[in-house]
């Protein structure tokens, strides 16, 4: 619904003055009722009709010169008002194009009166946050048992699943990832080594930085320093890919042709990452090996003496570890950059935000998983 264009001398701001008379109480409507200035408007009017009123209203609108759509709405808001609470609501003098778009807003069937913008108190806003976040976590469970589901459909009808699109997330989630993967591993590898150096030094034992650099290395930081990356990398890729299939109703057309998106895009998606994500972690565990092998032998012993210390201080249950932590890892964050990119809304800026979302969401789960892994190895002394 396009409102009347305002000319060039349409330039003053909306002005909303209230009289309360004996008889009725008028409201005079001035200047340019935009989405730019009828903030103020409404809050006079909120504040008016809060009150319990008896008398009849009568809104002058000979001066009002334009009205976009929240101009409009705020004259609805008084009709509804009206209809609701039994008070007389006259809108005189509208100008006839303003007027044929407010009878054009208020027969509309699907009509509802316009919602006021709410303030919330600090308790409101901390009870919305959790409303949100038991809800976004509920999502994410119902999300998990659909994706259970189709894993049981696919099972059963093997035909269904795309091993073409499989393959290409293989490609793009672990082949094209590799290098940036390897880098920061290396990297790692000599920030840990350099860093454990200095204070075993004092001791002069640091030759154990090799024992030190290693178990932590496999164990914990290179599935971890992988899941950041492939979070980063690969699950906003999801997140974005699936949202703007989402906006340009791409989605709504797989279901109208009997296909399901969780089978159909979703779990190629996590199938890959989830098989991508250890292998990736066992290439930045061995250029982070690499790295820190380097300050050994800068810091004067020989590369058999940092072979040795690591054969001997890595088991097959350190590796086992490092690689069922990845698989975990993997599989959490493809199916969940797919959950936000089916989560994306409508508007400008539903991709980045679905992104934003899938990447946060998997950094936090991330965090909290190594938590878990971290107390279960624990009690079971592994």
């Amino acid at each position: 619904m396009t409102p009347a264009k305002p000319t060039k001398n349409n330039r003053s701001a909306a002005s909303v003055q209230i009289v309360r008379g004996t008889v009725d109480i008028q409201v005079r409507l001035r200047g340019r009722l935009d989405r730019h200035s009828a903030r103020p408007a409404w809050r006079k009017t909120l504040r008016l009709l809060s009150r319990r009123l008896h008398k009849p209203i009568r809104i002058d609108a000979s001066a009002l010169e334009y009205a976009d759509g929240s101009g409009i709405a705020l004259l609805s808001y008084f009709k509804h008002y009206s209809q609701t609470h039994g008070v007389s609501v006259e809108i005189e003098y509208l100008a006839e194009p303003l007027e044929r778009l407010l009878e054009r807003y208020m027969q509309q069937d699907d009509a509802e009166m316009p919602a006021p913008p709410v303030a919330l108190n600090l308790i409101e806003r901390i009870g919305k946050l959790t409303d949100d976040l038991i809800g976004d976590v509920y999502a994410q469970i119902a999300f998990l048992g659909q994706l259970a589901s189709s894993i049981l459909n696919v099972a059963f009808h093997p035909g269904r699943f795309r091993v073409r699109d499989f393959f290409r997330m293989c490609e793009l989630a672990g082949a094209d990832a590799i290098g940036i993967t390897a880098l920061l591993g290396f990297l790692f590898g000599l920030i840990m080594a350099f860093s454990s150096a200095m204070p075993l030094r004092q001791f002069g034992v640091e030759v154990y930085v090799s024992d030190l650099v290693a178990i932590a290395l496999v164990r914990v930081l290179g599935p971890f320093i992988t899941a950041i990356i492939v979070a980063g990398r690969t699950g906003s890729a999801y997140a974005a890919e699936i949202g703007t299939m989402k906006i340009n109703n791409e989605l709504d057309a797989l279901e109208v042709m009997n296909l399901e998106p969780t089978v159909f895009l979703v779990l190629p998606r996590a199938a890959a990452t989830l098989l991508m994500t250890p292998l990736l972690a066992v290439a930045t565990n061995v250029l982070g090996l690499v790295g820190s092998g380097l300050v050994i032998l800068s810091l004067g012993y020989p590369l058999i003496t940092y072979t040795t210390h690591v054969q001997d201080i890595l088991v097959g249950t350190d590796i086992a570890v490092g690689l069922v932590k990845s698989v975990v890892f993997g599989g959490m964050i493809g199916a969940v950059g797919c959950l936000r990119g089916l989560q994306a809304e409508s508007g400008p800026g539903a991709v980045g935000i679905a992104t934003t979302r899938a990447v946060v969401t998997s950094i936090v789960l991330l965090v909290a998983l190594e938590g878990v892994f971290s107390v279960i190895l624990y009690y079971l002394n592994i």
